[in-house]
Order: structure tokens, then sequence, then C-alpha cells
């Protein structure tokens, strides 16, 4: 190992020193996240002075992951819950005087902002699931008395109900019986079915938004495509236009005229991301941003309501995110922070975009890091590796930061993330292809990816770990149960180990989508569908486990119910399998208290290290604050220097 010093994990992953910047309506003040005694809150500056920043919230325990400004730059919202559960409540701060309301002080109840814009500028559309926890409501909310008015009392059973920029209900989405989407217009308070789309062009098809005018629906749509395009549709006349499509990658992002409400620019990533514009003053912004950041990849975090300043914010693999100030009028491109410069001291690695095939000949676009201090895009000699499995499954990789695969590449791994079938982004076919797949072609795609890093001398065949979370967690289960003598170590964060008992306590939110997840895993109501769910569940492989595994997760998951970690650790113990527990009981569906976060990496840093041999940085204060309970296997914190 090289002899010099670690990156500190509390560098990497304690709080950041800023975050998600937006700007006000006026472009006259800056509000972003950054920490008030260790804990996320508001924090708000004059645009041109950000060193006169004041934190306008102190919020306590959980940290805030989400601001933005109210259409009338009065107020600042903000969502939170207390423990992990999701039931978010949604909060107002007067960037003035810090005054805080919280605008729904429900118990049990998830609070979704959907809709504002300067054209209502005093309200927004929320959706609330106070009458129905399965169902959403939609509500407009005066942000200064705090009253609401319904506007969609959902007994339909949408899914989603989708407002103009009038907050006008116009759309909405439910279940299809063969795990699709049934579209419905809203016109003038009466529902008529508008299509279906099916199950194959589920997750790449979709409503964006009305035109300022509510005259024309932008959307995403596979339906004729196996790339979802960009559709303007009429909706008068039912006409539409493609104003995007690539056969290359589905369109998946888009920068939106601030007035007008038209797109002026589209994004896909076929590998990494590429930018299109629709208009000449478009594209001399993007040529800008592209001369002045290079190849890095980027989003409009935030513009004014004129549409001449936008927050930009960048990364690129060895670069965290980095907001900065675009003004259109000087034709200038300012950098304003880095989410982490305290980094700046560090040699961070690179990361290579490879593609391999899958064994029935599907590409697999994949991200691989190598420790810093290598040159070039193979190391000397095979390292261990850890393969990092993302969540969804309908979530993908990118190209860009990414603080895991710092953290592990700089501990002598190299690190290694694929797009597995399910993945989106790259068309409705290789989405279709994970149906009923998991533990099988799922997972065969991750082997054969393994298979590609061993062959490439990239990864030492018996010092190969895997470690996700979520659906990341289940493949890891997986990797332990089915394909045992694959991988020397296991570890699941907030993972699945039994489909039947996931689909059979959803969050009742979730309800909206059952259809397609039914289609997608097996459906629980038949004996069919729970002989399929019973077969690829880890559950039931208890007993081909061989390997060490080391088990997180969050008491108050609703998604991956702690019952799912208990079960199968309690099954590893009955059967003298060696296992390490981890328990943290005020989290959820991961862990988002910084002292939670880092006893959490702390932990797997030593697991790393006992099986991998990598390096491993002494605990020093990383389990100051933290909340874990060690359920099972405690002498691993014996390799952190803890009693």
């Amino acid at each position: 190992m090289s002899a010099r010093p670690l990156i500190p994990r509390r560098k990497l992953f304690g709080n950041p020193t800023y975050v998600g910047t937006k700007l006000s309506p006026d472009g006259q003040w800056l509000s972003w996240l950054a920490p008030v005694d260790d804990v996320l809150n508001v924090w708000v500056s004059p645009v041109d002075s950000i060193a006169a920043g004041q934190p306008v919230t102190r919020t306590t325990g959980r940290p805030i992951n989400w601001q933005s400004w109210s259409p009338d730059g009065r107020y600042i919202m903000f969502l939170n819950d207390e423990n992990g559960d999701e039931n978010l409540r949604l909060f107002v701060v007067d960037p003035r005087s810090s005054e805080l309301r919280d605008l729904t002080p429900f118990a049990n109840v998830r609070a979704m902002p959907t809709h504002w814009s300067h054209m209502v500028p005093d309200k927004i559309a929320v959706s609330l699931n106070d009458r129905d926890p399965r169902w959403h409501d939609v509500y407009v909310l005066d942000l200064a008395t705090g009253e609401r008015s319904l506007v969609w009392e959902n007994r339909q059973e949408f899914h989603y109900v989708g407002l103009d920029w009038q907050l006008k209900p116009r759309y909405a989405h439910s279940n299809a019986p063969d795990g699709g989407t049934r579209l419905w217009r809203i016109d003038d308070g009466e529902v008529t079915h508008w299509r279906d789309t099916s199950y194959e062009a589920y997750i790449s098809t979709r409503p964006w938004n009305f035109d300022a005018e509510g005259n024309y629906l932008h959307m995403t749509s596979s339906v004729t495509h196996d790339k979802s395009a960009l559709l303007s549709i009429n909706w008068s006349t039912g006409d539409e236009r493609v104003l995007f499509a690539s056969d290359r990658a589905d369109v998946t992002g888009a920068i939106f005229n601030t007035r007008t409400l038209e797109p002026e620019a589209v994004c896909i990533d076929p590998g990494r991301q590429e930018w299109t514009a629709f208009t000449p003053a478009i594209a001399a912004e993007l040529d800008l941003i592209k001369a002045r950041l290079r190849d890095h990849a980027f989003y409009v975090e935030s513009q004014t309501d004129d549409g001449r300043r936008w927050i930009v914010a960048s990364h690129a693999p060895d670069q965290p995110i980095t907001y900065h100030l675009l003004d259109r009028d000087k034709q200038t491109i300012t950098e304003l922070f880095s989410a982490r410069p305290e980094l700046k001291p560090y040699r961070l690695a690179s990361m290579q975009e490879v593609q391999g095939k899958s064994r029935d000949g599907l590409p697999l676009v994949s991200y691989l890091t190598l420790p810093a201090d290598i040159d070039g895009d193979r190391p000397p000699r095979p390292l261990p590796m850890v393969l990092i499995v993302h969540g969804g499954p309908w979530g993908r990789d990118i190209y860009g930061y990414r603080r895991d695969h710092q953290w592990l590449a700089d501990r002598g791994y190299a690190v290694l993330s694929v797009n597995y079938r399910g993945s989106t982004g790259f068309g409705k076919a290789f989405v279709a292809a994970s149906e009923k797949e998991h533990a099988r072609k799922m997972h065969d795609d991750l082997i054969d990816m393994v298979d590609w890093a061993i062959a490439e001398g990239i990864a030492q065949k018996d010092k190969v770990a895997i470690f996700g979370l979520s659906y990341g967690g289940l493949a890891s289960f997986v990797g332990a149960t089915f394909t045992p003598d694959v991988f020397c170590c296991s570890v699941p964060v907030v993972g699945i180990s039994n489909l039947q008992t996931l689909l059979e306590s959803m969050p009742p939110y979730w309800a909206g989508f059952a259809e397609f997840m039914y289609r997608s895993y097996g459906d629980p109501r038949t004996e069919e569908g729970r002989k399929l769910l019973a077969e690829r569940s880890p559950i039931n492989k208890v007993d081909n486990i061989k390997k060490p595994m080391l088990i997180f997760h969050g008491a108050n998951d609703v998604r991956c119910k702690i019952a799912e970690s208990d079960t199968i650790a309690a099954a590893m113990q009955a059967k003298g399998i060696p296992v390490t527990y981890i328990v943290y009981p005020d989290e959820g569906h991961g862990f988002q208290r910084p002292p939670n976060q880092l006893s959490y990496l702390a932990i797997a840093e030593a697991f790393f290290a006992r099986h991998l041999g990598g390096a491993c940085e002494p605990v020093g204060e990383d389990f100051r604050g933290s909340s874990h309970e060690v359920r099972a296997g405690a002498d691993i914190l014996s390799d952190l220097g803890v009693a």
C-alpha cells in the first residue's frame, strides 16, 4: 500500500460546506444548505456577497435535504421528516426575519409540493395523503396564511395528478392492468381516458409540464420509440410533434424557458452527458458552459424569473459538485463555491467509462475507478475490487463525481459500477429485459462484468466484494446466496431478502404503481407469483452462504422494512453462519444524519479491510453522535480499535 495519507472519511462523507444552491426569483439573493451545529440548514446571502451569508433555519436532528424559493420570493420552502419514515412536512421560512412555519403539521402524512410558478406567485400546489394514506389529494396552499384549498380529491386512485402553471388539474396517471400506465385527461374537472402506456414503456413515458399558456403538454415518450423522445402535444387537437429523439439514449433532462416554459435544450446520457440546444441563444450559453467547464457534467439548478441568471452545478470524477453563476447578459460564468472545498488538497481518482456485453448480448455501460496513484487504465497487477450496485433497480450509474468510488479507490481497491438490465436511460427494451429476472439475468449482468474485470487484469478473482443500497442491497444478498463462490464478502444496506414480503408491505402511497411492481417481480396474489418470488428470494437460500456478510438497516425504513434484514440475520445466526448486523433506530431507507453515515462507513471500511486487505482509517471521532446498534458480530469493532 502507498504511504500517502488517506483521504479522511469525514471530508468525503461529512456535511458538505455548500449544497443545493438556488437563486431568488429576482436574482438578488442566494440560498443554499450548509451545516449549523453539524446539521444541514438553510443559509441566505446577497448574490454578490456570499461571505455575508447567514443561516435562516436552525433545525436540529435530521438534516434538511431540499429547499427552494417561493415563486414570489417572500419565503424559502423546505421539507423534513422526523425519523426517516418519509412522512415529509412542508415548512416555510422568511429569509429576512427567520420566522419559521410548518404548513403541513399532520402526523403520518406525506406532503409533496408539486407545482409553482410566477403566474400564481403567492401560492403553490401540494399533494397530501391525509384523507387516505394510499392516495394524494391536491391542494393549493397560500404560503402567507397557510390556508389550503382542495383542488382535486383523488377518489379515482390516481398515482399522480398533473397541473398547469395556473395550478389547475389537467391530467393524471394510474395503474393499468398490464403493469403499465393509464393516462387521463382532466378538462374543467371532467375525467376522460386519454391513452394507455405499455408496461415496457412505463419508465420512459412521462408527462413533464405545460407551456405557460396551458396549450401544449411536453412529455417524454417511448410508445413508438425504443429510446424516449421529447414530444409537444397540442392539448386541444391531440396533435403530437417530436421535439427531439435519439437512437442512442433516452431524453433524460431539459432546460426550460422561464417565461414561455417551452424546452430550449435537452440532455441524453448514453455513457456521458450530451446536451442539444433548440435555439441559437441557448446554444451560445451551452458553448459558454462547455468552454469554461470543459467536459464536466452539469445541470441548471436554478433560474431567475426573467431567465437571465442561472445557477449551473457541475461535477467531474475528480471534482465534487461546484456551483457557478451564469450571467447571460454579460456572457460570464463565475464560480461561486464547491460543495467540498476541503478535498482540494487531495489527489482524487479519475473514472473510466467501460462497456462490456452480457452473456445474451446486451451492452452494459459501466464505470471503473482505480486508485489515483495508478497511471493508465489498468493496474500493474490485479487489485481487490468492490462492485457497487445501484438502487432502484430503475435508476442508473453516471460518469462523474462519486464519493463512494473515491473512498474505496483511496483505500486501494478497484471500484466498478454496472448499469445492469433494468437501469434507465438506455431505452425501454433494456428496462423490459429485466422483467422477473431478479436473481437471474439481472444478476448475471453483474457477474459478467466481474468476469470482464478479472479477464482484463483489473480485479483479483478471490478478492471481489459486492456492496449496495436498496436494490443494491438485494443484489448483495443475491450475491451471497445465489453465487456464493464469486464474492469474498457482501455488504447489503437497507436491502431486500424476501421479495414476497417486500411486495406485501409496500408503503401505502406506492399503491399507484403496484401493478408495475407485480409485473416486474412476480405477483404475490397468485400461487404462480408466490412460487416465483420464493424461488428468487435470498432468505430461502441462506444455506448457500459461505462468505462473511455485513448488514445495515434503518429501523424506520418504509420501503424495505427492517424485517428484510432481521430475518436473514436471524437465519444466519441460527445456522452458525458468521454475520455482522448494524441497525440505526433513527433512520429509514438510507442514513441521513452525518454521525450515522460516518459510523456506517467506518464499520464498512473495517470490514472491507479485513476481507479485501485494503487500508483502513482509524475510527477517530466517527462514532461520536451515532445511534448505531450492533445486533450481531460486534468483533468487527475491534478492527477499528473500539472495545
